[in-house]
């Protein structure tokens, strides 16, 4: 297309006007965060905007949703990032758009929200030409309380202002080397001679490198090392000379060609002689060397002599080793429970699982030893070929157990075990509850059992028995008509039969051999050899092992979706799966909406409450600092749980949707009658099919070959 000069103006106006189109997955991802506002009862009209990308419609959307106001920061000109960084300042009332006219960029704004959110005195020091090492440095300076005006200067780049923040944290006269002509590496070198107690001045002229103040320093050190005592100079031959005072004519004539390399940051230093005729070298030009590169530990002698003396020419032999150092052995805990009890049941010939002879915990008596912590152990500093002492690392400690039921001896290492209960040891935790042994069966006649650990049912439990624990419950042999309430996992080693009058709830893991006729509600998953007739609700999975299993009649509903071997019957026998985004998750999604909008106004308060102090401190009102610190601890409190909510139920959503690539696996026959629901879409099975996965496909229940 040619374009007349005159014609030039309005052709320009329209590509303004009318920015590039984006690629298809780059429009679906735009209007997916406008779907998502719309659902979320959002004035989305705030981002509907083709000039703004998905990432930044999603940070608009996310300081909606968290009811700020978000318009301060929808311009398309402005990065995600730094849509982003406003917002979380938005969240501790810290407005950042100032900052952003003024020309910092994404990483320059986290540094600065967050000196803010800790109300450091930020403005008198920070620049506008500042980069974010730069205040991150001023940042670290003002939250340990130095006087940061040495280094505040944006003459000095953020290597040299480290090098002066670290001075002023050893307490040293930084002023000897607060020059901005001095590079980083310069400045480091003169701390080092400081905080050694060296005089720096002999070598802090700027006319020296970094790398010759390092020589310089570290022969001060050697110096200093030996106190004055003079140093033995290696044995030298004695040259004749001719009556005129000139060499001999070998001695003008002797080449000595030979190379000293220093190796493994001067632990280890290696001669080479290579065969050039007429070389000769002596010990007396090794140890000259040795001595000119100030080497004077760990000199081989009879390396050196080996050396010379059997001319091996061509080698690369170590003349000088000094001593590495030696990094502590870290710390580490002894325990004397076992920790490796085969909590996943046993797979049997026919791929179902044993639930029968698994060991589902590990008893411990009162005043038992637990564990005894074994505490890291000091490093063994090394020592250089050039005399330097090389330190050593101490061991890392490892961080005290946490959990519950047990004390710390006196002597701060043993763990001992306060009552007779159930030990369980996940994640660095250990965790020791109150059992209740129960040696016979449960009934009616022995009443209701409610108990604030774990139970453990010897025999079995029959029509009318009644637990409920905060722990976990574990039955040794089967369930009948009973209900059954924990806090954690339900086992039932021989599964469970009833007449749709047996009821388990548990906030973990449900398992057993069998389940008939039972409704089960779980927070985790559902896991059997087989399942006929049941109502599950599971925010886990419902897992049904071994070729012989199945999974037949009742409602399923399962969070993260269904692994079964059969599924129904040929007698058509209705059997209902419901996974995905379905009534158990919207029923946790409307929990955490709630909980979320609780922190909200909890946060509302907090804030009023903050505005109010700031306001009195503006006004020269003196408030109790007490009272503020106690704010803003709360402030902080809110906010963290509040995060830690939202990462929760992120994982769920995130997970959900991982799980919906494949949610369903039919590892054996799934028959005619079946119904699938995945994330409320319906699909009832036509035919008998094999070995198939289920899932979505363009809003549709497909099936797929396995």
């Amino acid at each position: 297309m040619v374009i007349e000069m005159g014609n030039l103006d309005s052709v320009k106006q329209q590509e303004v006007r009318f920015p590039m189109m984006e690629n298809a997955e780059y429009k679906k991802a735009q209007n997916q965060e406008i779907k998502i506002g719309r659902e979320e009862g959002l004035d989305v009209s705030i981002y509907s905007n083709p000039e703004f990308n998905w990432l930044q419609m999603e940070q608009i959307r996310l300081g909606l949703k968290d009811k700020v106001d978000a318009a301060i920061y929808a311009d398309p000109d402005y990065s995600y990032e730094t849509m982003r960084q406003i917002r979380l300042g938005l969240y501790s009332a810290t407005n950042l758009i100032p900052y952003v006219k003024r020309g910092f960029v994404e990483d320059d704004l986290e540094e600065i929200r967050l000196a803010l959110l800790n109300r450091l005195p930020l403005d008198q020091w920070i620049r506008d030409d500042m980069c974010a090492p730069q205040i991150r440095e001023i940042r670290i300076g003002l939250c340990e309380g130095l006087d940061i005006s040495p280094y505040a200067d944006g003459r000095y780049n953020w290597m040299q202002m480290q090098e002066i923040r670290l001075g002023l944290e050893k307490k040293l006269d930084v002023s000897v080397y607060t020059n901005h002509l001095y590079s980083h590496a310069q400045m480091r070198e003169i701390r080092l001679g400081m905080e050694a107690g060296l005089d720096v001045s002999v070598y802090s002229s700027l006319v020296f490198s970094a790398t010759d103040m390092k020589e310089k320093r570290q022969a001060v050190i050697n110096r200093k090392k030996s106190s004055g005592a003079v140093k033995k100079e290696p044995e030298k031959e004695i040259r004749k000379e001719n009556d005129s005072g000139k060499k001999s004519f070998f001695e003008s004539h002797r080449k000595c060609e030979f190379v000293i390399s220093i190796e493994e940051n001067g632990n280890k230093a290696y001669a080479y002689i290579p065969w050039v005729p007429g070389n000769m070298v002596t010990k007396e030009d090794i140890y000259q060397d040795l001595e000119r590169r100030e080497i004077v530990y760990g000199i081989k002698k009879e390396a050196i002599a080996d050396l010379i003396d059997k001319r091996r020419m061509n080698e690369k032999i170590l003349i000088a080793e000094g001593i590495p150092a030696q990094r502590g052995e870290d710390g580490w805990f002894e325990f004397f429970v076992r920790l490796d009890l085969p909590r996943i049941p046993a797979p049997l010939p026919d791929g179902s699982v044993d639930y029968v002879n698994i060991e589902a915990f590990e008893m411990v008596d009162e005043g038992e030893k637990i564990a005894v912590y074994h505490r890291a152990k000091k490093g063994i500093s090394g020592k250089n070929i050039y005399g330097e002492s090389i330190h050593a690392e101490n061991g890392t400690e490892k961080k005290p157990l946490r959990g519950v039921g047990f004390t710390i001896a006196e002597d701060g290492v043993t763990y001992v075990s306060k009552m007779n209960g159930k030990f369980e040891y996940t994640a660095g935790r250990i965790t020791i509850t109150n059992i209740l042994v129960v040696r016979e069966d449960v009934t009616a006649v022995t009443g209701k059992l409610e108990v604030d650990g774990s139970v453990y049912v010897v025999g079995s439990i029959y029509s009318g028995g009644y637990i409920k624990a905060s722990g976990d419950i574990i039955i040794e042999q089967n369930v009948e008509s009973a209900r059954l309430i924990a806090g954690g996992n339900i086992m039932i080693k021989q599964g469970s039969c009833s007449k749709n009058d047996c009821f388990i709830e548990a906030g973990g893991e449900v398992s057993g051999s069998f389940f008939e006729a039972v409704s089960i509600s779980a927070g985790g998953n559902v896991k059997a050899n087989y399942i006929m007739n049941s109502s599950i609700n599971a925010m886990g999975k419902v897992i049904v092992s071994g070729s012989k299993g199945v999974l037949l009649g009742g409602i399923i509903r399962a969070v993260r979706g269904v692994d079964t071997y059969n599924l129904g019957n040929r007698l058509h026998l209705k059997t209902i799966l419901d996974v995905g985004r379905n009534e158990l998750y919207e029923k946790e999604k409307a929990a955490y909406e709630k909980a979320r909008e609780v922190h909200l106004k909890n946060l509302e308060v907090l804030d009023k409450q903050r505005n109010k102090i700031q306001a009195l401190c503006e006004a020269d009102r003196e408030v109790p600092e007490e009272i503020q610190r106690k704010i803003f601890a709360a402030i902080e409190v809110e906010s963290l749980r509040l995060a830690e909510l939202d990462g929760e139920f992120s994982k769920l959503a995130n997970l959900t949707d991982q799980v919906m690539t494949e949610p369903v696996y039919v590892r054996g026959r799934a028959y005619e009658g079946s119904m699938i629901i995945i994330n409320t879409i319906k699909y009832m099975l036509p035919a008998e099919v094999k070995r198939v996965i289920f899932k979505l496909k363009n809003k549709n229940v497909v099936m797929v070959s396995m």
